[in-house]
């Protein structure tokens, strides 16, 4: 769901700033600074940048391509919301794309965009690398038979997230927070996966007059969590990849449904697929989610 641990039981004792921005933040405004400042900067996108990564040197290509997660956009209060993230990270490629975290995605700070000879794209925090991407055309997955917005509706009364802890105020799941998208996607009856309604607001909306991509990642990422946890209790995870793709358009104002479903599990790996379907029952976008439970001790 977000790239740090995700403890349900957790708690935090302070809380981010709650108060909404007087003009919503908008993502090609702070997320991606100037991403082809390469060329019209004259970078020598030759010049080799060399980086230590695991006793190793890397050398990469250097560009002047930078991003930033702006605040609002958390997942835990201190980091950004992994789907909403690697939705960023994935808008410096084209179509499907398999975004790896590292590390959790620092808020307000610029990181570095390094694209490789191979077409992939690293994400350094100095020298530290935060996340990797690179395009997945092969990318498939099986979407189960659609919910009704009602069946959505009233899975959504079954969310298992807690009003309180260290993922209550995510913008995408938090149910503390007023301004939080409100996909509280719940146990289906009758059927393994979990489903929530979500009308995506304006502000959601890019210079074409759809939702913009990292939105619609971000709403991909938090449902997987709970179809791969239905029931029982809600232990630590940690998103570790998620692969997405956006096969259509999708509308401000007009009501969705989201759906997530588990794969397989593997040892401490565990896979579950996620999808945005229309009302007419159309998935527009799909994706499948990698979490991994860290070691006991």
């Amino acid at each position: 769901m977000l790239p740090s641990f995700r403890n349900a039981g957790e708690q935090r004792s302070h809380e981010a700033d709650a108060t909404p921005c007087s003009r919503p933040v908008r993502v090609s405004e702070l997320s991606r600074v100037n991403r082809d400042a390469r060329v019209s900067c004259g970078a020598d996108a030759g010049h080799a940048d060399r980086r230590r990564e695991a006793g190793r040197e890397i050398v990469s290509r250097s560009v002047s391509e930078t991003l930033a997660v702006p605040s609002r956009f958390n997942g835990p209060l201190e980091s950004g919301n992994g789907g909403y993230c690697s939705g960023v990270i994935a808008s410096f490629l084209e179509g499907a794309t398999e975004v790896s975290l590292r590390r959790p995605v620092p808020l307000e700070t610029t990181l570095d965009v390094v694209r490789e000879a191979d077409g992939s794209v690293r994400v350094f925090n100095g020298e530290v690398l935060v996340a990797e991407a690179r395009s997945a055309p092969e990318f498939d997955v099986e979407v189960p038979e659609p919910v009704r917005p009602q069946e959505a509706r009233l899975a959504a009364a079954r969310y298992r997230g807690l009003s309180d802890g260290l993922f209550s105020r995510c913008f995408v799941c938090g149910r503390a927070r007023a301004d939080a998208f409100g996909v509280f996607a719940g146990a289906v009856e009758g059927r393994q996966l979990v489903a929530s309604p979500w009308t995506p607001p304006s502000w959601t909306v890019g210079a074409a007059g759809r939702v913009l991509p990292e939105f619609v990642w971000a709403v991909l990422d938090c449902p997987t969590y709970f179809a791969l946890y239905m029931n029982g209790e809600l232990p630590m995870s940690v998103l570790a990849r998620l692969t997405a793709r956006i096969n259509a358009p999708i509308t401000a104002g007009e009501e969705h449904v989201v759906i997530a479903w588990p794969i397989e599990t593997d040892g401490r790996k565990r896979h579950a697929g996620s999808a945005v379907v229309s009302p007419d029952g159309e998935a527009l976008a799909v994706a499948r989610a990698l979490l991994i439970e860290p070691r006991a001790g």
